[in-house]
């Protein structure tokens, strides 16, 4: 929390009549404490935030629009009790009334003044400003801490409702495509691995995004031996709605490439490779699968699950479009989506 900013001013100085002016501005100069020369009330408005203190005469605010400053003054927030030193005149007593709403918020100096007592007050009330401004920064950390708390759990709840749902249509499919109880737990089991796999992605980021790099490394690590398995593309970041369906394409792919594809016999190689193209709110995503040295891909005809989940899932969720190739080298797959940016919860910086 570094509230030291190099253009904040440690005074701004209001003192239109005589030297009082440049005889503060040297002072806190002489002493190492930077400061600004306003012209008017009007003039410290505009520039209030980029300093600690006010260093004002009575007369000046004689002659000004008094009620505008003391309306700014009772307009603070809470945490704000802007520091300003009111130089008096030699007459000794107290400051004139038209001056009293400074009462509760002034420090008053009398002048002349010894220099070190103008820098000792200037000094106090920086001290002062800099005390309210960790207590602001404390308090917004609060806030942002407090949004991300109802962010988060607005998300969890539509996340275990879309997990539910996606288990419970895994459950279906994978039982409709399946001929015996051994096939069903394989099939079911690997599925719901490769959801986990993505959710443990997503939590990683608060449930907001995963690496579309990453998500193919893991589910491609048993075959990535002897460089059997190449992927290439830029890192990209996917949203929950759309990793988790890609996730479990990935699955199908990489299983269907093992049992009857590339990946079935050593020779086989498979290359997946993306990119990424600006479009208006996000990117478009192009990914092609390419397997290549094993058996010819052959269309079943069959509409597995896998197939299920490009045409029903994938097109209607995600917008995405896809082609499959059974080509006598390989199964190629190329897939296109629009790729959302943002995020529902802000990232989290510690």
């Amino acid at each position: 929390m570094n509230l030291l900013r190099p253009e904040m001013k440690d005074a701004l100085i209001l003192a239109p009549t005589g030297r009082d002016a440049s005889v503060a501005a040297n002072i806190l100069t002489s002493y190492g404490l930077s400061s600004e020369v306003c012209e008017s009330v009007e003039d410290c408005f505009k520039i209030f935030a980029s300093a600690y203190s006010l260093v004002v005469t009575e007369e000046a605010l004689l002659h000004s629009n008094r009620e505008q400053l003391a309306e700014w003054i009772e307009a603070q927030p809470p945490w704000s009790d802007f520091p300003i030193v009111l130089l008096t005149t030699k007459e000794g007593g107290p400051p004139d009334a038209r001056l009293s709403f400074l009462a509760e918020y002034a420090v008053t100096l009398e002048r002349p003044f010894h220099p070190e007592s103008l820098v000792a007050a200037v000094r106090a009330a920086v001290r002062a400003r800099r005390r309210q401004l960790e207590v602001k920064a404390l308090l917004d950390e609060r806030d942002e801490s407090n949004q991300r708390q109802k962010l988060l759990i607005k998300e969890l709840h539509h996340r275990v409702k879309n997990t539910l749902a996606n288990v419970q249509a895994v459950l279906g499919a994978t039982a409709r495509s399946t001929s015996s109880v051994e096939d069903f737990q394989r099939s079911f089991s690997g599925r719901l691995h490769a959801l986990a796999r993505t959710h443990s992605f997503l939590t990683d980021d608060y449930w907001q995004t995963a690496s579309l790099h990453k998500m193919l490394q893991a589910e491609l690590a048993p075959y990535a031996t002897d460089g059997r398995v190449e992927l290439c593309g830029p890192d990209i970041l996917l949203n929950a709605d759309h990793a988790v369906p890609l996730g479990m394409a990935f699955h199908e792919l990489a299983t269907n490439a093992s049992k009857y594809g590339s990946l079935s016999v050593p020779t086989g190689r498979l290359r997946v490779a993306w990119t990424a193209t600006p479009i208006e709110g996000g990117e478009e995503l192009l990914l092609g699968w390419t397997e290549q040295g094993g058996p010819p891909a052959k269309d079943s005809g069959r509409k597995g699950f896998g197939s299920l989940l490009f045409e029903r899932v994938l097109s209607v969720q995600v917008a995405a479009k896809f082609n499959m190739d059974f080509a006598p080298e390989g199964l190629i797959v190329t897939l296109s989506l629009p790729v959302k940016r943002g995020r529902l919860v802000p990232a989290y910086h510690a």
